[in-house]
């Protein structure tokens, strides 16, 4: 697993503390007692967002992954609609990500209408470091166990897992994939922080990773 292996995870991994208190401290990641539940389930398994499909009228980017690079959701659904509005738009963020990523443009329009604020600043730093390391990647990457908390109607927190160890860099001019064994974990936590606009479109505010956390952890 080589895929996160870039100088600007220091960049998302010390963002800005969370306002929320349900997200945890501001120390680089939510800490918490075991394993996160549902972790290893091996249950429901989505690889779009679906929630309010039916009923969603925002104009929204379209985003197509290329067919080597899935984007995996694990549990991604909660049956509450407010709830699955956030984990809807947070899936179509992290597609958007990888698909500006994997085009090797910073200034792709999905970025914008998914991130704002200083998690914004860090998402364009993210993809300018896979441009300027001449990478790309491939595989599939498992988004897993997350837990939505809703502040008022516009505010929310959210904390999810991912799993990278089926990812791998891929070299952006030769297309060589690296498949090098990596002393990395490839587990993840994400604590982030969303607002909702007035055209209805959960944007990502504020984003902490912290890789190797126990609580992911198979």
């Amino acid at each position: 697993m080589k895929r996160r292996s870039l100088p600007v995870a220091a960049a998302l991994t010390t963002s800005a503390v969370l306002l929320l208190t349900a997200c945890g401290g501001g120390d680089g990641g939510s800490k918490a007692d075991g394993k996160i539940a549902g972790a290893n389930t091996g249950s429901e398994t989505v690889t779009s967002p679906s929630a309010s499909a039916s009923t969603d009228s925002v104009a929204r980017p379209q985003i197509k992954l290329p067919s080597d690079v899935t984007d995996k959701y694990e549990n991604w659904e909660t049956g509450d609609a407010a709830k699955d509005e956030v984990l809807a738009d947070t899936a179509r963020r992290i597609d958007a990500t990888n698909d500006a990523i994997l085009r090797g443009n910073a200034s792709a329009l999905g970025l914008s209408f998914y991130y704002r604020d200083k998690a914004l600043t860090d998402a364009v730093a993210w993809v300018q470091a896979y441009v300027k390391a001449t990478l790309s990647f491939t595989g599939t990457t498992r988004y897993y166990a997350p837990k939505v908390t809703l502040s008022g109607n516009n505010t929310a927190s959210l904390v999810y897992c991912s799993d990278e160890s089926k990812g791998f860099n891929k070299n952006r001019k030769t297309n060589k994939v690296d498949r090098t064994p990596s002393t990395e974990s490839p587990y993840i936590l994400y604590n982030t922080r969303l607002e909702k606009t007035k055209q209805g479109v959960w944007q990502t505010s504020d984003l902490i990773s912290k890789r190797g956390a126990e609580t992911c952890a198979d």
